[in-house]
């Protein structure tokens, strides 16, 4: 008894200095931490389109409250680019099938009977039902980018990839400009984010993407074909 007594002694002895040691680890964490977490300033207060969880500096997200877009470089690498590629032409050539996503193809093609074939995709709608595509909605990099929008709560709603072949002669790849709230539902505004990146190099000759800097603040205006000529 006084054996099994004296060694409960020592365990609560030993116990106790090991509690009071993680407690004041535990203290020494939060005193580091708070001085090392800078209060959101006024400035950044009063940025609506953004989050302040530390992924993207002031001036990021002061560029983006202003312009309604933002490019960050080399996010996606050439690596998966090219997967993403390969992946792409198995559709084309008839490798792959993948239940309920939507091959779209040119207006161009549409009610002939073309096969399908690199020139004559338009898009693919729906591409997170395909394990490989939907890596691209996973890759770290991204997802990162995108938590500055929406917090850590992501869902993807609308997934396309976008191809551009030469025109076929019908003037049927030109696309007007457009907002796409204007097909979202979605509330609130200011946490949709759309992802979009080249897949190549891109630039005005071959249909690079246009952005109307500041209209993300503007309201929402009546959509019509445009007439071209």
């Amino acid at each position: 008894m006084k054996l099994s007594s004296r060694w409960s002694l020592l365990a609560r002895q030993f116990n106790s200095k090991v509690c009071d040691q993680q407690l004041q680890r535990f203290i020494h964490h939060i005193r580091f931490a708070s001085q090392n977490v800078k209060p959101e300033s006024t400035e950044e207060h009063q940025l609506s389109y953004t989050l302040s969880n530390g992924n993207f500096t002031f001036k990021q997200r002061q560029f983006y409250e202003d312009n309604g877009f933002i490019i960050i470089r080399k996010l996606i690498s050439s690596s998966a680019l090219e997967r993403f590629r390969k992946r792409f032409q198995d559709v084309c050539d008839g490798k792959i099938h993948v239940p309920d996503m939507t091959i779209v193809k040119d207006v161009a093609y549409a009610k002939s009977q073309a096969a399908l074939e690199e020139k004559t995709i338009n898009r693919i709608q729906d591409f997170t039902l395909d394990d490989e595509f939907f890596k691209y909605c996973c890759l770290p990099g991204l997802v990162r980018c995108v938590e500055n929008f929406t917090g850590p709560n992501i869902m993807a709603i609308h997934t396309m990839l976008i191809n551009k072949p030469p025109d076929a002669g019908k003037k049927t790849s030109r696309h007007p400009l457009h907002q796409d709230l204007y097909f979202f539902p979605m509330r609130p505004v200011n946490r949709i984010v759309c992802s979009w990146t080249a897949m190549e190099h891109t630039y005005r000759d071959n249909g690079c993407l246009v952005v109307l800097p500041g209209t993300h603040k503007g309201k929402m205006e009546q959509h019509i074909y445009p007439d071209w000529e």
